[in-house]
């Protein structure tokens, strides 16, 4: 894979970067899907074709279409077939609940959402009474539905391509729902310009000649699927994309062996998964760099990986929807242990002080952004747009620092922050602890409303299988490895922690539980 350097990471639409890159790469783009397998041409076609049968269907230069899929081809060919259209993409996790489907729908104005057919009872219910929708596209057969029409994908993409529609590279090219876990989900703008402006940025920076093939089991859906198509754009030679309908930790082992991949991007909680798994039972020896985002990837995870993995880089990368999917990577090579890396080409990152200052080096603050890729704002929110906007910074609402060399550290989330006793407790210090245990294969740690002390530490924890330890044994282990304030006093043991739609750890359930429940015997004072 070869990046091209040249091209100008602003100031073109994606749909005018796609046609430059497929006349470009040619045979170059290569990828493979559940047993079959296509050529750069070969998807270009199909989403030239596709975007002719949207402007068929009516699409028109700035609506916007909900895409409601697990991990398949036609997420891509719709990608680009949309913004061929002068279209807005609005990707949608398909475990969305019907509900929260319906506000995205309403909220976004969205005329057509493409979907395949196990969400289409789902979509159809969602859509239901939604004005603005006009027509519901299903990839694969489909019988007739009431209400919202129903589309052919196939129908559509049987049409002859359709001549370009420019866009101004500072319009909206995605609408990005966020995961609405202080409230109903906002929709985050992003426009052309910031999503060239990151994929260029990712691609620049990961550079290797020896990485040559990624392996994506990450929901393209997500604000890092679009930059993962939009990477392509940026290349002269994009190499081999295989790509799983979604992450098991078997299958993501049996596709690195067969495929003989050399990197692949993944999440915390899908590394934790593959140090269960018999690694050393699969051919793993084209493997070159595992990435990993999304959240802090706790020291032990990649201690483990690397002591089983020989010879493979674990770098961690750091970024959010509001920022195209990043702000850091590690440098090819240059992974420090704990840092997310250094800020990404064309990001003006700075330490934040609670009174707007810049923090000194080595000093904790909030992590605020400037640049190229930023968000325009949040649909229909001008309150919260300028409010996370001040100062022309991004507000991140991430607590972090920057050490001598500019590489930054993720300390946790503001709104995780415990306060016990009126001492600051992050959550990733304590489960950082509890990871070093033998016996823990994963912790998430939350506060509990406590009269005395305002807040006290709650840890969750998951076991290895068969593992004797207690949690009495375990609050005792953090109070060997943590400061009076941090260790946790109570312990519960669950059989596997919670995690949100997009894999992270979800908290939001955790304090639900402690909420519904009393605290338990395994707690100490």
């Amino acid at each position: 894979m070869t990046v091209q350097m040249v091209t100008s990471a602003t100031g073109t639409s994606l749909q005018r970067l796609a046609e430059a890159a497929w006349q470009r790469t040619g045979e170059g783009s290569q990828l493979y899907f559940e047993d079959q397998h296509w050529t750069g041409p070969q998807l270009a076609d199909r989403s030239r074709r596709l975007s002719g049968g949207l402007r068929e269907a009516g699409l028109q230069p700035g609506e916007r279409v909900v895409i409601c899929m697990a991990n398949c081809p036609e997420v891509g060919i719709s990608y680009h077939a949309i913004w061929r259209a002068g279209g807005v993409t609005t990707p949608v996790l398909f475990l969305l609940s019907t509900d929260e489907l319906r506000h995205v729908l309403t909220d976004s104005g969205a005329v057509l959402v493409i979907t395949t057919p196990e969400f289409l009872p789902k979509v159809s219910a969602a859509a239901a009474g939604v004005t603005a929708v006009r027509g519901v596209v299903v990839v694969g057969p489909s019988a007739a539905g009431d209400g919202v029409p129903l589309l052919s994908f196939a129908d559509l993409e049987a049409a002859d391509p359709a001549p370009l529609i420019d866009a101004d590279p500072a319009s909206l090219a995605a609408l990005l729902y966020t995961g609405g876990t202080t409230g109903r989900s906002k929709g985050v703008m992003i426009s052309h310009n910031a999503l060239s402006a990151s994929s260029w940025a990712a691609l620049a920076t990961s550079y290797d000649p020896a990485l040559t093939s990624v392996l994506v089991p990450l929901p393209l859906s997500h604000v890092y699927g679009l930059m993962i198509n939009a990477m392509q754009l940026h290349a002269i030679d994009p190499g081999t994309t295989v790509l799983m309908r979604w992450f098991d930790p078997a299958g993501w082992l049996a596709l690195m062996a067969r495929h003989q991949v050399t990197t692949s991007a993944v999440v915390p909680s899908m590394l934790q998964m593959l140090l269960q798994q018999p690694l050393e039972d699969y051919d793993l020896s084209a493997l070159v760099r595992i990435n990993s985002g999304a959240a802090p990837l706790p020291a032990q995870v990649a201690d483990d990986l690397e002591r089983r993995l020989p010879g493979v880089e674990i770098a961690e990368g750091y970024g959010c929807t509001e920022t195209a999917a990043i702000i850091s990577t590690s440098p090819v090579g240059g992974a420090r242990r704990g840092s997310v890396g250094l800020p990404a080409p064309g990001v003006d990152l700075r330490i934040e002080r609670p009174d707007g200052t810049a923090a000194a080096p080595g000093e904790e603050g909030e992590i605020c952004v400037a640049g190229p890729l930023v968000m325009t704002g949040y649909w229909n929110s001008p309150a919260e747009t300028q409010q996370a906007l001040r100062g022309g910074y991004l507000h991140t609402g991430d607590v972090g620092r920057l050490d001598g060399d500019g590489y930054l550290y993720i300390v946790d989330r503001i709104k995780d922050l415990i306060i016990r006793g009126g001492y600051n407790v992050y959550p990733r210090d304590a489960e950082d602890a509890l990871m070093q245990h033998p016996d823990v294969v994963a912790a998430a740690v939350v506060g509990r409303p406590d009269p005395k002390y305002g807040e006290e530490v709650v840890a969750f924890v998951q076991l290895r299988d068969g593992a004797p330890v207690t949690a009495a044994e375990l609050i005792a282990f953090g109070k060997e490895h943590l400061s009076a304030v941090k260790y946790p006093r109570e312990v519960r043991i669950i059989d596997a922690i919670p995690l949100t739609s997009v894999m992270k750890t979800d908290r939001k359930k955790l304090r639900a539980l402690l909420a519904a429940e009393p605290a338990t015997a395994s707690s100490a004072g």
